[in-house]
């Protein structure tokens, strides 16, 4: 009895399953919005021979590619900023490992490679953005308005359950 119950609780703690299945999220890049003018000076209300369009699009302010902690671990992580002026991270074709309770950190912790990366997010300042939403694709995760994301310098796939890194990147302010 007492060995089922173990068995029971190490499943669930330990969620192995979750191994062996992918999540792919694939959303669209925020904040892209097209528009139509007439060129300058051409007469209102008279269709134009070639109409002009332009696209603001989100500003990337850092970029890093991302390193394998715990689990291997790949793709690129992005903070940009939108045209309305809020900020995001973005991680792009991701690649990891499926795990439990797995979060997207934004940190002042510096990326180091092995094992002596796996556990330094949490040592300083960092702002969890969220739950992975999949271990692979590309996926946004909002900053709050009220963080400054100048005081970070990096991004972690961070597993809360077990306090280790699955993977991270350094930011390089572009």
């Amino acid at each position: 009895m007492v060995a089922v119950a173990g068995a029971a609780f190490g499943s669930y703690w330990f969620q192995p399953w979750k191994l062996w299945q992918d999540e792919t999220v694939e959303e669209a890049l925020p904040g892209v919005v097209a528009t139509s003018a007439p060129p300058a000076g051409a007469p209102r209300g008279q269709p134009s021979a070639q109409p002009s369009s332009t696209a603001s699009g989100p500003q990337t302010l850092a970029s890093g590619d991302l390193i394998s902690h715990e689990h291997a671990t790949s793709g690129t992580a992005k903070l940009l900023r939108l045209a309305d002026g809020s900020h995001v991270v973005r991680l792009e074709n991701l690649d990891t490992s499926n795990g439990p309770d797995l979060r997207v950190w934004l940190t002042d912790a510096p990326v180091e490679q092995g094992k002596a990366g796996w556990h330094v997010f949490d040592d300083g300042k960092y702002v969890s953005l969220g739950k992975l939403k999949g271990n692979k694709g590309s996926q946004n995760y909002a900053l709050p308005s009220d963080v400054d994301w100048s005081s970070y310098s990096s991004v972690s796939i961070w597993c809360d359950r077990f306090d280790v890194s699955f993977g991270a990147a350094e930011l390089a302010r572009l």
